[in-house]
C-alpha cells in the first residue's frame, strides 16, 4: 500500500486558510505519531512538475506561424506579422512535418527549436475550453479551478489533486516523509490554482527562501500569557498558530536552498540582445524564478508543483517595433521564455536532475487572428501550450489554425481543452491514480488525453526501476535500414511499433513476452516516404517510451 493511501484511510483532517504579511502560508502541525508509522511505507516516485504562465494572453499566430497559410496570416495582420525572408525571418520547426502542421517559430525562439530537435519539447496548437472568456482574471480562474466557462469553483485542479494525495494535510504536515510545501509558487500569493475545497491553500508562495526565511522568523511578538474565548481571541490564537507552524517550513525552504546550485556552466538568459521599446521588458522575470526553483529541486524539496510566471502578454499596443516585425516586446517576452527554459533543463541536465522534471506553459487566452492600428492585438481564444522535459514525446500536437475559418469573433477555433493536458501531465507524469483524477476533476478527460509522456508508468511502480530502456536509433536520419536497440529489466508483455507523425500505427516490429536483456532489431524502411516518424515501445505495465526517427 502507499504511504498516500494508507493515509487517506486514517481520515485525517484540515484547518483554516491564513495570510501572513500578505504572504500566503500553510498551516503546519509538527511531526505526529501517524505520520511516523506512515514513513515505513513506500516512498512515491520523486517527479517534478513545473508551470509557467504567460500572464496577459500570448499571441500565439505571432509565437508559431503557420507556414502553409502565410499569405492569409500576413493579411490579417500586415502590420505585426513575422517576415519569411531576411536575416529575421521565422524558425522552421521542423521541415519534415505534414504540410498542415508546417510552423515557423519566432526568430527569437531558437531555445524552444533547439529543445525540439533534442527530443525535449512537444507543441500542443490552439488550447482553449468552450465559449472561452477573454477577462484576463475570470478566464484565469477557469484554467486554475480546472472547470468549464459556467463553473464558479473555489478550488483548483493542483489544490484538490495534493489534497488528495497528502491527506491530513495541513494538520500532518511538514512530515519527515514529505517535509517540503506540497507546492510553491514563486511570487506574492498564492494562486486559486493550488486552494483546496476547505481549509488553506495546498502550497506556499515565496519570492526567495532567503527572504521568505527572514521575513518569517522576524514577524510577531511575544504571545500573550492567556488568549479570550471570543472570536477575536480565536483570530488571535489562530494567527499565533500559523507563525509558530510557518517557521517549520521557512528554515527548511532556507536549508534547502542553501543546500541546492545552479550548474556554472549555464547562463540564464538576463536581458534581451535586441532593442526594447517598454523598461518593464529590460529584465528577465523568468530567469529569477526557474532559477531559485532549479536551486530547490538540486537542494533536495520533496515539492511536487511549481508555478511560476512571466507577465507582459497583454499587447494590445506596440507588440512589435513599427520598423521590424519580428523586434518589440512580444519578441523580447518569447526570447525570455524560450532561451529561460532551455537554460532551465540544461541546469538541471548539468546536474542529473533533468529526469525528475517536466514542465508546461499556459495563458488564459490568444489573441485576435487580424491585428488592430496599434501595431497589436487585442483579446482572443484559442493559444498554444509547450510541453517540455527529457520525457516529453516530441511532435506536433493538432495542426495550423485555420485563418479562413475564424469565429464569429475573428478568432482561432480551439482544437484541444487544456484539461486535455493537464490530465495527461497528471496522470502519465505524476503517475496519479483515477481516485486522484476522480478529486482533481479530469476523470472525463482521461481517455481523451494527450500523448505527451514519454516513459509513463503505473501508480505503484516507481518510473526509475524496472523501466525498458529505448536507445537512440541509428542511424538517424536514416535511408534505407534503421537499427533499434532497447534494454529490459523486467520480464514484460513488449509492443514496439512505428508510428506516422500524425499518430496512425505503420508497422508493428514486436508484440511478445519478452525476458529480460538487451534486443536488437534492423528494419527495413526504404518504402517509407521521407518525412518524420515515432517509435513508441510500450509494456503490459503502463510503461509508453518513444524515439524520433527520420527518413531521408
Amino acid at each position: 500500500m502507499k504511504r498516500r493511501k494508507f493515509l487517506k484511510q486514517l481520515g485525517l483532517g484540515a484547518s483554516a486558510p491564513l495570510l501572513l504579511n500578505n504572504i500566503p502560508v500553510n498551516s503546519l502541525a509538527a511531526n505526529n505519531a501517524l505520520t511516523r508509522i506512515a514513513s515505513s511505507v513506500d516512498e512515491d516516485n520523486d517527479r517534478v512538475l513545473v508551470l509557467i504562465q504567460l500572464h496577459g494572453g500570448n499571441d500565439g499566430l505571432n509565437t508559431l506561424i503557420p507556414i502553409n497559410q502565410y499569405g492569409t496570416y500576413n493579411n490579417l495582420r500586415p502590420n505585426i506579422a513575422i517576415s519569411n525572408t531576411g536575416n529575421r525571418k521565422y524558425i522552421t520547426l521542423d521541415s519534415t512535418l505534414p504540410e498542415e502542421k508546417q510552423i515557423g517559430l519566432h526568430p527569437d525562439m531558437g531555445g524552444l527549436k533547439s529543445l525540439y530537435d533534442d527530443g525535449r519539447a512537444a507543441i500542443v496548437q490552439a488550447v482553449a475550453y468552450e465559449n472561452m472568456n477573454q477577462s484576463h482574471f475570470r478566464s484565469t480562474d477557469i484554467w486554475f479551478m480546472g472547470g468549464d466557462y459556467d463553473d464558479y469553483l473555489g478550488s483548483g485542479w493542483m489544490g484538490r489533486y495534493l489534497n488528495y494525495e497528502y491527506p491530513g494535510y495541513p494538520e500532518s504536515y511538514p512530515s519527515s516523509d514529505m517535509p517540503d510545501p506540497l507546492g510553491l509558487e514563486i511570487g506574492n500569493s498564492v494562486s486559486l490554482a493550488f486552494h483546496r475545497e476547505e481549509g488553506i491553500p495546498a502550497a506556499i508562495s515565496v519570492q526567495n527562501p532567503d527572504q521568505f526565511y527572514n521575513l518569517i522568523t522576524n514577524v510577531g511578538v511575544n504571545p500573550p500569557e492567556s488568549i479570550e474565548n471570543t472570536l477575536y481571541g480565536k483570530e488571535l490564537k489562530w494567527i499565533m498558530d500559523i507563525e509558530e507552524k510557518s517557521n517549520q517550513y521557512a528554515g527548511r525552504l532556507k536549508e534547502v536552498y542553501d543546500k541546492g546550485k545552479n550548474a556554472e556552466s549555464v547562463i540564464y538568459p538576463e536581458t534581451y540582445n535586441q532593442p526594447v521599446t517598454s523598461d518593464r521588458y529590460k529584465k528577465n522575470a523568468l530567469a529569477s524564478q526557474l532559477k531559485v526553483v532549479a536551486r530547490m529541486i538540486s537542494g533536495g524539496s520533496k515539492t511536487k508543483i511549481y508555478l511560476v510566471r512571466l507577465g507582459g502578454f497583454d499587447t494590445h499596443a506596440k507588440q512589435v517595433e513599427d520598423y521590424n516585425t519580428s523586434l518589440g516586446n512580444h519578441a523580447t517576452l518569447l526570447y525570455y521564455l524560450s532561451s529561460t527554459i532551455k537554460a532551465f533543463l540544461d541546469d538541471l541536465k548539468a546536474q542529473g536532475l533533468s529526469e525528475r522534471v517536466m514542465g508546461v506553459t499556459f495563458s488564459e487566452f490568444g489573441r485576435r487572428a487580424a491585428s488592430n492600428n496599434s501595431y497589436g492585438t487585442d483579446h482572443g481564444s484559442a493559444t498554444p501550450m509547450f510541453v517540455f522535459g527529457d520525457h516529453t514525446i516530441p511532435g506536433v500536437h493538432g495542426t495550423n489554425p485555420d485563418l479562413k475559418d475564424l469565429d464569429k469573433g475573428g478568432n482561432i477555433k480551439h482544437q484541444h481543452d487544456y484539461r486535455q493536458v493537464f490530465t495527461s501531465l497528471l496522470k502519465d507524469w505524476l503517475c496519479a491514480s483515477d481516485e486522484a483524477i476522480a478529486a482533481s476533476l479530469f476523470s472525463d478527460y482521461v481517455p481523451s488525453r494527450l500523448e505527451l509522456v514519454s516513459g509513463a508508468v503505473g501508480i505503484d511502480e516507481p518510473y526509475y526501476s524496472n523501466k525498458p530502456t529505448l536507445f537512440s536509433p541509428w542511424p538517424n536520419p536514416a535511408t534505407d535500414v534503421i537499427s533499434y536497440e532497447y534494454d529490459i529489466l523486467r520480464a514484460s508483455e513488449i509492443n514496439l511499433s512505428l508510428y506516422g507523425s500524425d499518430g496512425t500505427k505503420l508497422k508493428e516490429l514486436v508484440n511478445d513476452y519478452q525476458l529480460p536483456g538487451k534486443y536488437k532489431i534492423t528494419d527495413d524502411i526504404s518504402s517509407l516516404p521521407k518525412g518524420a516518424y515515432i517509435l513508441r515501445l510500450q509494456t503490459n505495465r503502463g510503461v509508453n517510451t518513444a524515439k524520433k526517427i527520420i527518413k531521408h
